[in-house]
């Protein structure tokens, strides 16, 4: 992958009449991939090594990022989605990596802004089901 703008990176969400809305303002997003270990150590551990399990860890995605508000259509599906409780199926596109598609939930969304400054968002979304990426050229 070569160097890339930030700005490129787009967070979007399934939309109720179909398709994906893009959630506008973002000024700034991360997406971090975690895997939990199965440690299955014990006393007979070659040299007193960690031993893991291979391929019985959960997954993981996780992603958040700020903005300002720009989209009064994104902006109300994301307060639907956290108020509800609901866990809508999200779209992230890397340009020059990949597109990675799934179900994930709200699990924090706050506001704040200072009294001479706009308001602004923070948002974190964890993933809910399996992850699917698809590279893009």
């Amino acid at each position: 992958m070569v160097a890339q703008r930030g700005k490129d990176i787009l967070l979007k969400i399934a939309g109720a009449e179909g398709g994906y809305v893009t959630c506008a303002g973002m000024r700034s997003k991360r997406l971090a991939f975690n895997t939990e270990t199965v440690d299955v150590t014990d006393a007979d551990a070659a040299g007193r090594w960690r031993e893991l399990l291979g391929g019985s860890a959960v997954q993981r995605a996780s992603i958040s990022g700020s903005g300002i508000f720009k989209d009064a259509h994104s902006d109300n599906l994301f307060r639907q989605a956290f108020f509800y409780g609901s866990i809508p199926d999200w779209q992230i596109v890397l340009p020059g990596f990949g597109l990675l598609q799934g179900l994930f939930q709200i699990v924090a969304l706050e506001y704040g802004g200072a009294h001479n400054g706009e308001v602004t968002f923070e948002i974190a979304l964890e993933s809910a089901g399996p992850v699917k990426f698809t590279e893009i050229a």
